[in-house]
Order: C-alpha cells, then structure tokens, then sequence
C-alpha cells in the first residue's frame, strides 16, 4: 500500500512540474528518444487511393542503446518514410539511417527542422517539417510534400499528455484530424492528393527494449478519432484508448481489449508474423470496431530492427451507431529471424548496385 501512495505522488509531482505546452512543446527536448510522426489517407487526382507514413528520430546514441547505432555524437537523427499505392498493392519505403539537420532547427518560434538523408551514390533528399502558422504544417520528404492543417486542438494522452509507465515513462500528444493537400511522387511521377493525416510527437528517457508494442490511429467519418495501443513488457501490460469526439470533447480508457483475428502475415525476409486484422473494443463505451490491413507488405527493416507500419480499413459500432472509417497499425517487437549478417549482406548488395548503375551512367 505505501509502495503504491509513493508511486502515485511521485506521478502527480511530476505532472505538476512539467505541463505541456504549444508551441514550446513542438520542439525538440533533451531526452534519449523523442519522434515527430505522420500519417495519413490520401486521394489522388487519378482516381487512385493513396497511404502515407512520415517520421523524423531523434536519439542520443550512447543512452538509446540501439543494436547498430553507433555514432560519435550527443545527439543524432534518423528518418523512415512510405507512400502507398493501395490500387497497385506497391509501397515505396526509405530507411535512412543518419539525417543532418540544419544549424537553425529547432530555433525558430514555431516548429521547423530540416534536413538532408546522404546517398552516396544518388545524392541527397532535403526534407522539411515546418510549422507556417499555428498548427498549420508543410511535410516534404523524397515521395511527398504536403501542407497539414489541424481542425482541432492536439489530444493529450492520459489527459495530461504523460504516461507514468515506470522506466518507459513518456510525454504523448496527438494531433489527430489533419486537413491535407499537396502532391505525392510514385516512380518520378508527381500526383495531386488531398485527404486527412494524423500527427504523434513523443519524448522520453527510455533506450531500446525488445517490448511488445500495437498502436493504432482510427479516424472515423463521424469526425470522431481515436488512439489506442497495448504495451507488453517482461512482466508488465499497459493498454490505453483516447478518443476525440467531433465536438472537441476527449475521452481516456485504460481498459481496452485487443483481439487479433484472421491469419497473420509473414515477411519473406525477416519471418517475422504480424497480425493485421484485430477488433478493438472499448466496454465502457460499447465500442467495438474491426481493423483490416488495406495493404499487407508493409514491414520496415531499420539494421536488425523489424516493425511494420501500413494503412487499415475500419468499421464497427460506437455505441448503438455503425461507424466507418480509416486508421493506421504499428506493430513492434515481432520475433526476426533478420540478423547482422543479413543486414551487412543485403545492404552490400545494394551498394554494389547503385554503384553499378552509377558506372553505367557515366559511360553513356
């Protein structure tokens, strides 16, 4: 029992110290992880249906204690992207595993960071997180540039935007209705596309943990959006829904039930198995929805680091009303069969290629 008391002061003296606040908040803060993400659904002017994902890391490499990541810095930065062809069944990924950002990231009133992803061999990508006016962004990376605007105010997580989960303890807040329109580029191709994404920024003093980890965003076409996930350690679970009604109201449960359902599917290079298809069901709420992947090769390999991130389809009940809507899945912690050796071998092969396309090049 005074285990207990101890721990929940400890939380609320540490709420109460630190509160979160926009824009400071937007920036960037001194701890061993902290992510700026994005997603969304996107419809393009050729009638096609489109995905993406967007993220920007940023790790102290010395404390975040990443199996391969090894660099000489206090701070360094990664980035990871998709665009999907849903109609094709194609995404198109980048892995880039040191991003260099501008002297003025990070400097400025409202957030802005931007960077460049080196490629030996093709040069290099400028991306840009920039926030123009309150909330309103502009999100450009190799396969997309696209301005976001919030319809409503950010969604604290656990009401405060803190989550008191001991050694994983972490600062979460969402931006969760984005308004979007801008151009995605598929094989040199640039497509106009408009639609709704969805934005998670998170900090924290947590290294790496082989934990087990299923998050969701889920926009419905009701304007209602929610954020739920389980967290599955060695011997502790956490689980957590979110919701923002249309009216701006939020809402935050503890108890939610995940339940996957249908075959998994197993990647090819990692034999890793992902469940893709899940029903989530809130009781307090009589809110039961079923998730399905939209596309199902989707698996990011970041050094011997597997997850995998893609696009879902949703419908259900909220409450005695049927809903429908789009949503997005992150499934980590997947047992890999994809080790060092495969790491250093496939990305050999790589740079034999591109050098081989290079020589090419020169020679015409």
């Amino acid at each position: 029992m005074l285990k207990s008391k101890i721990t929940a002061l400890c939380y609320v003296l540490r709420v109460m110290s630190y509160v979160i606040k926009f824009p400071r908040d937007e920036q960037a803060h001194d701890k061993i992880i902290e992510w700026w993400y994005w997603n969304g659904h996107l419809q393009g002017e050729d009638g096609n249906q489109y995905a993406f994902m967007d993220c920007l890391f940023q790790a102290k490499p010395k404390e975040v204690k990443l199996p391969f990541f090894k660099m000489p810095f206090n701070k360094a930065y990664f980035s990871h992207s998709i665009v999907s062809d849903l109609k094709n069944q194609k995404a198109y990924t980048t892995v880039d595993y040191l991003s260099l950002i501008s002297a003025d990231s990070f400097k400025r009133p409202l957030f802005f960071v931007e960077y460049i992803n080196p490629d030996v061999f093709e040069g290099y990508t400028v991306s840009l997180m920039k926030e123009s006016e309150p909330f309103k962004y502009r999100l450009r990376a190799k396969n997309l540039d696209l301005i976001l605007t919030a319809t409503k105010k950010p969604l604290l997580e656990n009401k405060d935007g803190y989550f008191n989960f001991g050694r994983r303890s972490t600062y979460y807040y969402s931006l969760t209705n984005l308004k979007t329109e801008g151009v995605i580029r598929i094989n040199n191709k640039e497509i106009k596309v408009k639609g709704k994404s969805w934005m998670d920024h998170q900090w924290a003093d947590v290294g790496y943990t082989k934990d087990e980890w299923n998050w969701f965003s889920i926009q419905l076409e009701n304007n209602t959006e929610l954020v739920c996930f389980d967290l599955q350690g060695d011997k502790e679970k956490f689980s957590y829904a979110g919701i923002s009604y249309a009216d701006g109201r939020n809402e935050h449960f503890k108890k939610v039930i995940f339940t996957p359902i249908g075959k998994k599917w197993t990647s090819a290079k990692t034999k890793a198995s992902y469940p893709l298809a899940w029903t989530i069901e809130i009781p307090e709420k009589k809110i039961k929805l079923k998730v399905k992947p939209l596309i199902k090769k989707q698996e990011i390999i970041f050094g011997t680091i597997n997850y995998w991130e893609g696009p879902l389809s949703v419908r259900g009940t909220l409450g005695n009303k049927k809903v429908k809507g789009k949503g997005f899945l992150e499934l980590v912690g997947r047992p890999s069969q994809y080790k060092t050796y495969n790491f250093l071998k496939d990305n050999f092969g790589k740079t034999v290629k591109n050098l081989e396309k290079k020589v090419k090049y020169l020679r015409k």
